[in-house]
C-alpha cells in the first residue's frame, strides 16, 4: 500500500497559530525591552526595506492610477471636443449653403436688373430630364402661379429655355441647347440676323451653332448674340451667348458661327421667368 505523507491543514488553524505567534511575539516584546532590542533591529532591518519598497510600489501604483484617470478624462474632453467640432462642421455647412443661395439670388436681382422692361417672377429647378446637361428641366411653378407654355426663362447671364408644358404647380422648361431648340437671333452690335440652333453634341465642347449669317455682317469673336425682334416665341434683346469662332461657308453667302452660351447647363438651381406674354409686349 502506498502511504501519502500530504496531509491538509485547515486554514482557520493556520490562522489562529499565526495570531498565537504574533500575541506572544507582542507581549515578550513589552516586557523583555533592551533583551530583544538586537531582534527589533534585525527585524527591521529587513522589514524597512520591504516597507519603503511597498511604499514605493504604492506610489508608483497611485501615479499610474492618477495617469488613468488624467486619460479618462483626456478622452472624454477629447469626446465631448470632437461633438462640438462635427457641430461646428455642420453650422459651416449651413453657413456655405446660404450662402450659395445668397449668391444666386443676388445673381437673379443682378439679372432682373438687366431686363427691367419685362415683369418676372422666380422659381427653383427641382428636377431634370437624365442627360448630363440641364437641356430639359423643371421648375416649382405652374398655371397657379401664372405661369404659361411660351414663357421665357432666364438664368445666371441670360436666355436659358422657354417652357413647354404647364401644369398646376410645375412646369417643364426646354433649354436653348436642346436639340429642339431654334433661336431667331441677332448679332450685336451689327444687327445680323441669325439662327441659334440647340445641339447636345456641340455643347460637350462648350458651344452652339449660329447659322444663316450674311456673309458681309461684320462680326467678331466677341460679339453679343441676342434674340432678334422677328422671334415668334422669344422676347427681344435676350442675351443668347457671345461668338466663339467664325467660319465662312463654301457658299460664299452667308458664314457659319459658333457661340458659348451666356448659361452654365451644367448646373442650374434657380430661375427667373418673363410672365409677360410675347404677343402682349408687341
Amino acid at each position: 500500500m502506498r502511504y501519502d505523507r500530504k496531509k491538509d491543514i485547515s486554514p482557520k488553524y493556520l490562522l489562529l497559530a499565526l495570531t498565537i505567534i504574533c500575541v506572544i511575539l507582542m507581549i515578550v516584546s513589552f516586557f523583555a525591552g533592551e533583551k530583544v532590542a538586537f531582534i527589533k533591529k534585525y527585524t527591521n532591518s529587513i522589514i524597512t526595506p520591504i516597507q519603503q519598497g511597498i511604499n514605493k510600489i504604492g506610489v508608483w501604483t497611485d501615479s499610474k492610477l492618477e495617469n488613468l484617470k488624467e486619460i479618462e478624462e483626456l478622452n472624454c474632453e477629447n469626446d465631448k471636443l470632437e461633438k462640438e467640432i462635427d457641430g461646428y462642421k455642420e453650422q459651416i455647412t449651413i453657413y456655405q449653403n446660404k450662402l450659395a443661395e445668397l449668391e444666386e439670388l443676388r445673381a437673379l436681382y443682378e439679372l432682373d436688373e438687366s431686363y427691367p422692361e419685362y415683369n418676372k417672377t422666380a422659381a427653383h429647378v427641382f428636377a431634370k430630364d437624365s442627360t448630363s446637361w440641364f437641356s430639359i428641366f423643371y421648375i416649382d411653378k405652374g398655371t397657379n402661379d401664372g405661369m404659361f407654355v411660351g414663357a421665357n426663362v432666364m438664368c445666371h447671364d441670360g436666355l436659358a429655355g422657354i417652357i413647354i408644358e404647364c401644369y398646376d404647380d410645375y412646369s417643364k422648361v426646354r433649354a436653348v441647347i436642346d436639340d429642339n431648340s431654334n433661336i431667331s437671333a441677332k448679332i450685336m452690335p451689327s444687327n445680323a440676323l441669325c439662327t441659334i440652333e440647340g445641339n447636345l453634341n456641340t455643347y460637350q465642347n462648350g458651344v452652339l451653332v449660329v447659322k444663316n449669317i450674311d456673309k458681309d455682317a461684320k462680326i467678331t469673336v466677341g460679339d453679343k448674340v441676342v434674340t432678334s425682334h422677328i422671334s415668334e416665341r422669344f422676347h427681344q434683346g435676350l442675351t443668347v451667348g457671345y461668338i466663339a469662332e467664325i467660319t465662312y461657308d463654301t457658299n460664299n453667302l452667308t458664314i457659319t458661327a459658333t457661340i458659348t452660351p451666356a448659361v452654365d447647363f451644367n448646373n442650374i438651381s434657380d430661375v427667373l421667368i418673363i410672365t409677360d406674354k410675347k404677343t402682349e409686349v408687341d
